[in-house]
């Protein structure tokens, strides 16, 4: 029975093993591809309409408000 719970805690703790993404694994991830966004034209104009009635920036890494003094 001891056993069986070592070996279960062992399985467990195998999980946390591999957190993030490694150096040489990062080319494959970065490909137009993989990301987030089906159409990115279409989501950048959704993003400059957003941040330009809102007055605020949709936290997507760029500056600027409604006034359009970015």
């Amino acid at each position: 029975m001891k056993t069986l719970g070592l070996l279960t805690m062992f399985l467990l703790l195998q999980g946390c093993a591999s957190l993030g993404v490694e150096p040489w694994q990062r080319d494959v991830l970065a490909r137009p591809e993989m990301s987030l966004d089906a159409s990115p034209v279409d989501a950048a104009i959704d993003d400059h309409i957003y941040f330009s009635k809102e007055a605020s920036s949709g936290g997507r890494g760029f500056g600027g408000g409604g006034c359009g003094c970015n």
